[in-house]
């Protein structure tokens, strides 16, 4: 595995597969911006590229065949002038015959960039890749673009020429807790796992907003700076990073700032209402678009089916950006540490965390020995009618919810109490007491039959006391940085 790659095991034995393949490859990779698509594989396949070329943003189209033309006069050593994008591959083609048998790596990044308005770019691409490159089995042709909607719409699920052309599709996506502290140690961090967690609650696993990172600085200190001081890296980063995804980004970003305000998520017919967008095939597509770029995700609330799916905003970055720094444009000096531990940030420590737990779900899945089963994870939530708060049971009077539960086949439901604290989380009567209650409401409304465990998920565990003991199991940091 190459040094300078952290984490991506995964995707780098699925690459190096392709590239092994004994037939012609096309290769799609996305994902959202600066989450580290090409510094994959640029690191993956260095020295190793029989052609490689990045689009120019916003360049016209003369421009773009020049760097195109270049790029083959670099590779080939064949100075040329092209006039249109079907001589551009054409002359690339035939530079490629001229060579030896062998794989023959070809890199485009930034896709989209070259598909200038009436530019002929997509319609040449599509006949390089139908009329010449299929026919072999050497190329091995690796897309790569932000641009999601154009990735998505334009060539993974185009309709015209690359129908069904894409032999591999690839979404990178934000590093994990581990792989945040395998990056920050990388680079000569000595940040302890607490505050990789306080980092990763603010900006999630998105490697180049940890590259901003100064080691001789506590992650408070950084994130103070970046995003709380005028001129920060990443006080405007939240409408650049959507824009650079989606054409047409307003829409998302109604989205975005509505499920922002809902923790457990939102219906579609809930998100209509908040934003007054048309329920069409355009808002199906938006929330597609968002769901693959790691923003939202979606699932049926237990027991409920699928026409009752909730959508719910789990980007750390967003989360962060549209709860602190929104559309603010002054603060005071030091405005981030001043927020430390005063009720504003501790109830967002609460909710961030919870958001951190379902980005890590499969952690959670392994610490908690069940890997083996099928599960199913989603949330839970009780409103009383009026008919139930007239009966004789107090379980039934007031609502409840539950953030996390999973559903697992080997008749058991696992019920999580996702809590953040510093030290050691402290269950004390009052909230024994609630949590059962939770729960007989839950088996009361849902009439399950299946055995209920608990789970607390802590960044420093459970103190030691009577009420802990009842807890079903425990994970801790350690698990979740699996």
């Amino acid at each position: 595995m190459k040094a300078n790659i952290i984490g991506r095991k995964n995707e780098i034995n699925t690459l190096e597969g392709y590239i092994n393949s004994q037939r012609s490859e096309f290769v799609a990779i996305y994902g959202r911006r600066r989450v580290g698509k090409t510094f994959l594989v640029k690191e993956l396949f260095e020295n190793q590229f029989t052609f490689r070329i990045t689009g120019k943003e916003n360049a016209k189209l003369q421009d773009q065949l020049s760097i195109f033309a270049y790029a083959i006069n670099d590779f080939f050593g064949e100075n040329i002038q092209l006039d249109n994008w079907t001589d551009a591959f054409r002359a690339l083609s035939k530079a490629i015959e001229k060579m030896d048998d062998g794989v023959k790596i070809i890199f485009i990044d930034e896709l989209p960039w070259f598909d200038a308005q009436r530019s002929g770019f997509l319609s040449a691409l599509e006949h390089f890749w139908n009329n010449w490159a299929f026919y072999r089995s050497d190329i091995k042709l690796i897309v790569c673009g932000s641009a999601t909607s154009w990735m998505l719409n334009k060539v993974i699920n185009a309709r015209g020429g690359l129908h069904n052309r894409v032999t591999h599709r690839m979404l990178i996506h934000p590093f994990s807790l581990k792989e945040t502290e395998q990056y920050f140690q990388s680079r000569g961090f000595v940040y302890e796992r607490p505050e990789i967690i306080c980092c990763y609650m603010a900006v999630g696993g998105v490697a180049y907003y940890l590259s901003l990172f100064d080691s001789s600085k506590s992650v408070d200190e950084n994130i103070d700076n970046l995003c709380f001081t005028k001129g920060g890296e990443l006080s405007d980063e939240f409408n650049k990073l959507y824009t650079s995804l989606f054409k047409k980004a307003d829409n998302h970003l109604l989205i975005i700032r509505a499920l922002s305000k809902v923790g457990k998520g939102m219906t579609r017919l809930d998100i209509i209402n908040e934003t007054k967008l048309q329920n069409n095939g355009n808002l199906t597509t938006i929330l597609a678009e968002l769901e693959q770029c790691d923003f939202i995700r979606s699932y049926c609330p237990f027991g409920k089916s699928k026409k009752d799916k909730l959508f719910q905003l789990i980007d750390q970055f967003s989360l962060f950006y549209l709860r602190f720094i929104g559309n603010r444009t002054v603060f005071d000096k030091n405005h981030w540490l001043k927020l430390l531990n005063t009720p504003e940030y501790n109830s967002w420590c609460g909710y961030a965390f919870e958001t951190l737990c379902l980005n890590h779900i499969d952690q959670i899945v392994d610490g908690l020995g069940i890997s083996g089963t099928i599960n199913t994870p989603c949330a839970w939530s009780y409103r009383p009618s009026e008919s139930a708060k007239s009966l004789n049971d107090p379980d039934l009077q007031t609502g409840a919810q539950i953030d996390l539960l999973i559903d697992r086949n080997d008749k058991t439901i696992t019920i999580c109490e996702m809590k953040y604290s510093d030290n050691e989380y402290v269950i004390d009567k009052s909230y024994d007491q609630r949590v059962q209650t939770r729960l007989r409401t839950f088996r009361k409304v849902t009439a399950t039959r299946k055995t209920l465990v608990t789970a607390y998920i802590t960044p420093q565990g459970l103190s030691d006391n009577m009420y802990s003991r009842r807890a079903g199991r425990q994970i801790t940091v350690e698990e979740l940085f699996e």
